[in-house]
């Protein structure tokens, strides 16, 4: 007997409740009953979507120019749905971010529901804020644990438009061995160093067979790496922001012609021809075939793909002219204004920026929790990286609103025309000048004699 009214309860029987039990005994399973499927509501509102539920998300996330290989990308969400019954439909990013930024706008545009979760570059906020929904109620007591510059520029008119997932900044990453084996004790603290320990480096290891040996690769491809690279060029140079905080336009300049012009000496003496293609999967290629000795790029502190950085190396700040310069690259992850699932959405974010996955991911990037920088047990051997984080410099973004897309792309179209020797740096920047100018809101700059001037290389 109990037996069979424990299958019929299971089966939710009410023709069993209606007619062979008494009223009293009626009322009272009835009332258990709507209890507990109150309580099992409440609880699934609170602890997320059941397995049962099969709400999928879509991810746009990380691309080929990331750290994360497919397998990685996997396992990390394949986690996550193990642990909330949250299906998640990866997409891939383009490498450029400024094909994924012209996908993202794309969708918008259209208030596609898909896809969910964003996953966007630190330049982006101001320009996608009004399509990307307010993680405040979701993640606001998170965000409280990330890193405050990182936060505040995520935060667009009071609302949080991101959470930050890793911060990046350009380093120089150099070949250890090849410094000893040269007799250089230290990395170059300034370019004129670099140009000369790439030099007598490339000359050594070309002299002993290898004929595709480079000094020195980077990123000169027309594209917003192009616009990082000379950022940290022509700020070393003390040649300016490209648009100041005040709206002033700083491009054309002695000490930004002579930034450029310097970048522009090293194509085809320490640095490939080809090196005017490269995005960071190109100079990284040249780098894991141990065909360089130093490179620009993001601090990418490991890989959980064990074919990259194979080689004995380390990193250094970049080198400099008046002072060591480098350009915040970090990224952030949101939620899409029009998605169906909100929810489920920030659920992603919180398990991927959680501690755990966070302080996981640390042998590969830089996290955002403020924790990593406070406690020498997470930065390990590398105790600098909270003053290079501190003391990174941003893009123009911020006082560039809705135009930055067109100042990038006019800025680092102007630059690679110049390093490709189809205009002169001198014409290049004065016609960059001109252009930004047309923009609503730029002002003329009004240079002072110390910044006419042009710094002596050392």
């Amino acid at each position: 007997m109990n037996g069979r009214i424990t299958e019929d309860m299971a089966g939710t029987s009410w023709e069993y409740v209606r007619v062979r039990m008494p009223f009293a005994i009626r009322f009272l399973v009835v009332g258990l009953w709507m209890l507990g499927s109150l309580l099992i509501t409440d609880c699934r509102s609170k602890n997320g979507p059941q397995p049962s539920q099969q709400v999928t998300i879509s991810f746009f996330g990380w691309g080929p120019g990331t750290l994360f290989d497919p397998n990685a990308a996997k396992a990390l969400l394949e986690q996550f749905t193990s642990q909330t019954g949250i299906q998640v439909r990866y997409i891939a990013a383009p490498e450029s971010a400024d094909d994924t930024l012209s996908l993202l706008q794309k969708w918008f545009s259209r208030k596609s529901e898909s896809p969910d979760v964003l996953y966007t570059d630190t330049i982006w906020p101001g320009l996608l804020a009004n399509d990307l929904l307010d993680l405040n109620p979701y993640l606001g007591n998170e965000a409280k644990t990330m890193w405050p510059g990182a936060v505040q520029n995520e935060t667009v008119d009071g609302r949080l438009v991101g959470l930050p997932f890793n911060l990046e900044i350009g380093v120089l990453h150099y070949r250890d061995d090849l410094l000893k084996k040269y007799g250089f004790d230290h990395p170059p603290r300034t370019w004129k160093e670099l140009e000369q320990m790439a030099a007598r480096i490339q000359e050594g290891e070309r002299a002993r067979g290898r004929k595709n040996f480079w000094g020195f690769v980077w990123q000169g491809a027309p594209y917003e790496g192009l616009t990082c690279n000379a950022l940290e060029w022509q700020e070393s140079y003390g040649g300016g922001d490209i648009i100041e905080s005040n709206g002033v336009v700083s491009v054309n300049n002695p000490r930004t012609i002579a930034a450029i012009k310097m970048a522009k000496s090293w194509i085809g003496t320490i640095s490939p021809p080809s090196v005017l293609t490269f995005m960071e999967e190109d100079s990284r290629s040249v780098w894991d075939r141990g065909d360089a000795a130093f490179r620009r790029d993001w601090v990418w502190r490991g890989s959980q793909d064990s074919r990259r950085f194979i080689l004995a190396g380390s990193m250094a700040p970049l080198p400099g002219q008046d002072r060591q310069v480098s350009v915040s690259g970090n990224v952030s992850l949101s939620v899409s204004k029009y998605s169906r699932h909100p929810r489920e959405s920030a659920e992603l974010i919180r398990f991927l920026t959680s501690r755990e996955i966070q302080l996981k991911l640390s042998q590969a990037f830089l996290p955002a929790i403020h924790e990593f920088y406070e406690n020498p047990t997470y930065y390990g051997a590398q105790p600098q990286l909270a003053s290079l984080i501190r003391g990174s410099i941003s893009r123009p973004s911020t006082i560039s609103g809705s135009h930055y897309p067109e100042v990038t792309r006019r800025y680092y179209t102007a630059v690679h025309s110049a390093l490709a020797g189809k205009i002169s740096v001198e014409k290049a920047m004065k016609d960059l000048e001109t252009q930004l100018l047309q923009i609503p809101g730029f002002k003329s700059p009004h240079l002072s004699r110390q910044e006419h001037s042009v710094p002596q290389a050392e």
